[in-house]
Order: C-alpha cells, then sequence, then structure tokens
C-alpha cells in the first residue's frame, strides 16, 4: 500500500456515496492548487489523467 492510500481510502469513506459533478471536482482541484501551488504539476497530471479517453492509457 502507498501512502497515498490511505487519502484514496479516506475520501472512499467519507464521500464514497455522493455524486458529483466533473465542474465540482475541477473547481475543488483548482481551489487545492490556489492554496497549495507547490502541488501545481501533480494535479495536472492527475487531471490531464482524467480527461484522456480509456483508451489512451497506457500501464
Amino acid at each position: 500500500m502507498y501512502f497515498t492510500d490511505r487519502g484514496i481510502e479516506e475520501l472512499e469513506e467519507r464521500r464514497g456515496t455522493d455524486e458529483v459533478t466533473l465542474a465540482w471536482l475541477a473547481d475543488r482541484m483548482r481551489a487545492f492548487v490556489d492554496n497549495n501551488p507547490e502541488f501545481e504539476t501533480a494535479v495536472e497530471r492527475l487531471a490531464t489523467f482524467l480527461a484522456r479517453d480509456d483508451d489512451d492509457f497506457e500501464d
């Protein structure tokens, strides 16, 4: 288990039944980067990964 899995597990436990829009997610990601600019690259990479078609995913 990676350290980041803990955050993912917390997200799933706290919000696993919530329904959200991608616009809401994008807004939350922007707010996170505004408050934590040192993570801009990681958030940008995650956003790009989520935006791409599933067929574009490479292991």
